[in-house]
């Protein structure tokens, strides 16, 4: 038994060694420069980058990683804390976990359809990353949800699970 379709959603970049830039971050961030947000967010972005951060900056950039800063988001971001398992996590991102040239030469021989999908806004991935994820694939379609963040089916539930519902028919 095989995989006949494939939705990665969002999906980390870390694997396949692809990177987002800190000029990636700020091109997305751009894309939010109206939000009441955004001059705090983006100072805070910069004093990660400065390595110059605290906990308080990691707050202030939340709102980047959503398509919408809305009480749903907020929710959500408040929530994340009790959800992840710091063990699992720091296993995941261990020195030596990856080996992208392996993962690569497998994803180029995966003959099931692929369907990538990421946000417009997904500050975490990034259309760019996202588009070369994508092309890692035989088969990949991708989809860059217009208004959607990293947690597309916040920002737009109908959008996103009509584009996956399409994709897995």
């Amino acid at each position: 038994m095989g995989v006949d379709r494939l939705a990665l959603i969002t999906p980390s970049i870390k694997a396949v060694g692809i990177a987002i830039t800190s000029e990636d971050h700020r091109e997305i961030a751009r894309l939010r420069r109206s939000e009441p947000w955004f001059t705090a967010g983006l100072a805070a972005f910069e004093a990660i980058v400065a390595g110059a951060d605290t906990q308080d900056d990691w707050q202030a950039v939340a709102p980047f990683f959503y398509g919408r800063w809305d009480a749903t988001a907020r929710a959500h971001q408040a929530a994340e804390g009790g959800q992840r398992n710091e063990v699992a996590a720091a296993a995941f991102a261990a020195e030596g976990a990856f080996d992208p040239d392996a993962t690569r030469a497998a994803l180029a021989m995966f003959a099931a359809p692929v369907l990538l999908l990421s946000g417009a806004l997904d500050w975490a991935l990034g259309p760019r990353p996202a588009a070369a994820y994508a092309g890692l694939f035989p088969d990949a379609e991708l989809v860059v949800q217009a208004g959607g963040g990293h947690y597309p089916w916040l920002d737009d539930a109908d959008r996103f699970a009509a584009t996956v519902a399409a994709f897995l028919r």
